[in-house]
C-alpha cells in the first residue's frame, strides 16, 4: 500500500509538471494577438470554436493568402501545421472531428496527395465547402465532400493507388469549427499493396520530410493508443528533424481501445513530445459529431483509467484550442522573419531583372546596342592584347595576354636554340663540313670557303627546324583565338542571336589570321634556306672570335698522334679530334666553315624570333583595330539569315533569357502581392 501511494504521488507530480509545461506553452502565444485575453473555460464556449478566432483569423488569412500565392516556391517557408501518422493511426478521424465533415475512408492509403485543410468558423448556419486544385474551384456540400475529394485526388494522382506531391485544398466554412489551416499527408506504410509502386514508403517519406523539415512547421503527430509510441515510424521521422520535440504535438487516438497504461505513456513522454499530448476517442459508425463528443466527454470523466488523465489533455475541443494557440504562436514568431525574407527576395529579383539585357524593341535600338558591343570588345582586347592592362581580368592569368605571349616567345626561342646546340660537338666533329668541302671543291685558289658548301649546310640546318616556327604560329594563334572568343562571348552574352554570329565571326577571323601568319612564316623560313645575308656586325665579330682559335686547334690536331684525341675549342667545349688527323689539307677550311656557320646560325635564330615577335604585334594590332570589326559586321549584316539580318534577329531573345525574364517577372509580382498581404496585416497589428 505504501508503494502504491508513492507510485500514485509520483504520477500526480508528473501530471502537475506536464500541466505546467502545457500551461506555459499556451501562455507563450504571440503577443501580437494574445496580449490581454485568457482562454474561455470549455464549459461556456461553443463545441470546438476557440475564443481567439476573431483575433487569429486575420493572421491566418494572411498566411493562407501567402500560401495561395505560392510564395513557398520562392524559398519562403510559412508556419504550417503538418499532420503525420502511420497508416490506420486515426488521422482521418481526428481531422473529421475538427472539421465536422466526413473524409474518405477505406483500406490502404486514403490520403494520396497533400490535403490542405482550411477551417474557418462563420456564423452562417449553412456550411460552405469547396475544393481547389490546379486552376479549378469546385463547390461541394457535406453529403458529397468525401466522393468529391476522391475524384479530385484521382484527377491529381491518377486512378490507381499511387501518390502525388501536388496539393489539394479543402476549404471548410462552418459554424463551430476552429480557425485552423493544416496539411494532411499520406499515412506511412512500409509494405506496398497491389497497385502501389514498390518504393511507396520512400515516396511518402520524402513527401513528409519536405513538409516537416522547415523550422516553421508544427508537426501534429497522430499516434494510436494501441501501439508502442517508440516504434511508430511517424515518431522516428519527426524526431529526425525535431529532436527535442519543440514543435511537435501528439494526438493519441483510440483511447477507448487501449486505456491500460495510456496515462503512463502520455506522462512519461519517452519520445519527447515538447508541445504535449491530447488523448481522443474516435467517432464510431454512424455517430454524429455531437454524439461522439458527448460519449468522449463521458468516457474521460467516468472510465476508471481514462478519468485519471488530466482534463487539459483530453478531447477534441482541447486539441482544437491547443492547435489554435500553437498556430498563433508560430505565426506571431515567424511573421517578422517572413516579412524580411519577402523583402530580401524581392530586392534580389528586382536587382537580377535590372541586370538583364534591355529588351530591344526596334532595329535602331538593336544597332545601337550592337555598335556598343563592338566598341566594348575592341577596348577590352586593346587593353589585354596590346597595352598589357589586365585589371578587367585581374584574377584570370590566362587573360594577361602580353605576359603570356612573351612567355610563349621565350619558350619558342629556347626550343630553337636547343635544337641547334646539339649539333656542335660529338665524335663526328667537322666531318660534315669536310665531306661537303670535298664535294664542293673546284679549280680555284686554296683556302677559300665555297659559298655553295655554306648554303648546303645552312639549308640542312634550316630544314631540321622549319617545323618549329609554324607550330609556334599555330600555338600562339590558338591562344589568341581563345582570348578573343572569350571577350566576344562575354560582351554579347545577353543577345542569343548576336552571340552565335559573333562566335562564328570570331572563329572565321582567327582561322584567316592563323593561315596568314603560317604562310608568312613559311616564306621567312624559305628565305633563310635560300639566302645567306646579314648586315649585323655581331656576325663578323663572333666569327673572328671563334676563328681566332683556328691555328691552335690545327696545331693540336696535327702535332702528334700520341696527343689526347679530345681537346677544348672556344665556344664549343670539348670535342673529339682523333678522326680529323687524316684530313690535314682541308682541316683549315672545315674549321673556318664551322665557325662561319656557328656565327651565322645565331643570326638566323635571332631573326626567326624577332620577326615572329614583330609580326605578332602587327597582326594583333590589325586584328583589334581593323579586322575584327569588319569581320563581325560582315557576318551580322550579311545574308546568313533567312529571316533578315543579324541586327533584326537581335530583337529575339534566346529561350533561356526569355524564360528567365518571365520567371523573374512572375516572382516579382508574386512577391509584391505577398508584401502587400504582410504589410496590411502588420499595419493592422501596429494599429
Amino acid at each position: 500500500m505504501v508503494r502504491a501511494r508513492q507510485s500514485q504521488t509520483q504520477t500526480d507530480d508528473h501530471q502537475k509538471m506536464v500541466r505546467a509545461r502545457q500551461s506555459q506553452t499556451q501562455t507563450d502565444s504571440t503577443a501580437l494577438v494574445l496580449q490581454t485575453e485568457q482562454p474561455t473555460p470549455l464549459s461556456v464556449i461553443p463545441p470546438i470554436v476557440s475564443s481567439y478566432n476573431d483575433k487569429i483569423r486575420p493572421l491566418l488569412d494572411a498566411v493562407d493568402k501567402l500560401r495561395d500565392l505560392k510564395v513557398t516556391e520562392e524559398g519562403i517557408q510559412l508556419p504550417t501545421i503538418v499532420v503525420v501518422g502511420d497508416q490506420s493511426s486515426g488521422k482521418s478521424s481526428v481531422l473529421e472531428s475538427l472539421a465536422g465533415i466526413s473524409l474518405p475512408r477505406g483500406q490502404g492509403i486514403c490520403t494520396r496527395v497533400p490535403l490542405i485543410m482550411k477551417l474557418q468558423h462563420h456564423s452562417n448556419p449553412e456550411p460552405e465547402l469547396s475544393l481547389m486544385y490546379g486552376d479549378r474551384v469546385q463547390h461541394t456540400d457535406e453529403s458529397k465532400i468525401s466522393e468529391d475529394i476522391v475524384n479530385a485526388t484521382n484527377h491529381i494522382a491518377g486512378g490507381g493507388k499511387g501518390i502525388s506531391n501536388t496539393p489539394l485544398t479543402l476549404l471548410v466554412k462552418k459554424t463551430g469549427v476552429p480557425d485552423l489551416t493544416m496539411v494532411d499527408l499520406p499515412g506511412i506504410t512500409r509494405v506496398p499493396v497491389h497497385g502501389q509502386p514498390e518504393n511507396i514508403y520512400d515516396q511518402i517519406k520524402d513527401m513528409i520530410m519536405e513538409y516537416i523539415v522547415p523550422n516553421e512547421s508544427i508537426i501534429l503527430n497522430v499516434l494510436s493508443a494501441t501501439v508502442d509510441f517508440t516504434t511508430c515510424e511517424s515518431i522516428r521521422m519527426s524526431q529526425s528533424v525535431d529532436k527535442h520535440g519543440e514543435r511537435t504535438l501528439a494526438v493519441v487516438t483510440k483511447a477507448d481501445k487501449a486505456p491500460e497504461g495510456l496515462l503512463e505513456k502520455v506522462t512519461a513522454d519517452d519520445v519527447n513530445i515538447g508541445l504535449g499530448y491530447v488523448c481522443v476517442r474516435n467517432r464510431i459508425g454512424d455517430e454524429t459529431y455531437e454524439e461522439a463528443r458527448a460519449i468522449s466527454d463521458q468516457l474521460f470523466q467516468t472510465h476508471p483509467l481514462l478519468s485519471k488523465i488530466d482534463k487539459s489533455m483530453v478531447g477534441i475541443p482541447v486539441l482544437a484550442q491547443k492547435l489554435v494557440h500553437i498556430q498563433a504562436t508560430s505565426i506571431g514568431r515567424n511573421l517578422p522573419e517572413i516579412v524580411k525574407k519577402i523583402n530580401d527576395k524581392l530586392g534580389s529579383c528586382l536587382s537580377e531583372l535590372n541586370s538583364m539585357p534591355k529588351c530591344l524593341s526596334s532595329v535602331a535600338e538593336a544597332m545601337t546596342e550592337f555598335m556598343q558591343i563592338i566598341g566594348f570588345s575592341k577596348e577590352s582586347l586593346k587593353k589585354i592584347l596590346v597595352r598589357g592592362e589586365f585589371e578587367e581580368y585581374k584574377d584570370e592569368k590566362r587573360m594577361h595576354c602580353t605576359a603570356r605571349l612573351v612567355e610563349m616567345l621565350d619558350e619558342y626561342s629556347n626550343e630553337l636554340h636547343k635544337c641547334g646546340q646539339s649539333e656542335l660537338n660529338g665524335e663526328n666533329f667537322l666531318m660534315e663540313e669536310i665531306m661537303i668541302l670535298e664535294e664542293a671543291k673546284g679549280i680555284k685558289l686554296p683556302n677559300f670557303v665555297p659559298r655553295n658548301a655554306f648554303l648546303f649546310i645552312l639549308q640542312g640546318k634550316v630544314d631540321k627546324i622549319k617545323y618549329m616556327p609554324t607550330e609556334f604560329v599555330e600555338r600562339v594563334w590558338t591562344y589568341i583565338e581563345e582570348v578573343v572568343i572569350s571577350v566576344l562571348m562575354k560582351q554579347s552574352e545577353n543577345y542569343y542571336q548576336l552571340h552565335l554570329s559573333v562566335r562564328r565571326a570570331g572563329h572565321n577571323l582567327m582561322a584567316k589570321m592563323k593561315e596568314r601568319s603560317i604562310n608568312w612564316m613559311r616564306e621567312i623560313v624559305e628565305m633563310e634556306q635560300l639566302t645567306d645575308y646579314t648586315c649585323n656586325p655581331d656576325y663578323v665579330s663572333e666569327w673572328n672570335r671563334l676563328l681566332s682559335g683556328q691555328e691552335a686547334f690545327i696545331k693540336a690536331v696535327l702535332s702528334d698522334e700520341k696527343q689526347p684525341s679530345t681537346i677544348v675549342v672556344e665556344g664549343m667545349g670539348e670535342v673529339q679530334v682523333g678522326h680529323l688527323r687524316q684530313y690535314p689539307n682541308i682541316l683549315s677550311q672545315a674549321f673556318d666553315l664551322k665557325m662561319r656557320m656557328i656565327a651565322y646560325w645565331k643570326v638566323v635564330l635571332r631573326r626567326l624570333v624577332d620577326c615572329m615577335a614583330l609580326h605578332l604585334q602587327l597582326s594583333v594590332a590589325n586584328l583589334v583595330n581593323k579586322e575584327m570589326e569588319k569581320e563581325i559586321i560582315s557576318e551580322v549584316m550579311g545574308p546568313n539569315y533567312g529571316g533578315g539580318t543579324g541586327i533584326e534577329r537581335m530583337l529575339e531573345e534566346s529561350p533561356c533569357v526569355a524564360l528567365k525574364r518571365e520567371k523573374l517577372i512572375k516572382s516579382i509580382k508574386k512577391l509584391k502581392d505577398s508584401k502587400e498581404v504582410v504589410s496590411n496585416i502588420m499595419d493592422g497589428i501596429f494599429a
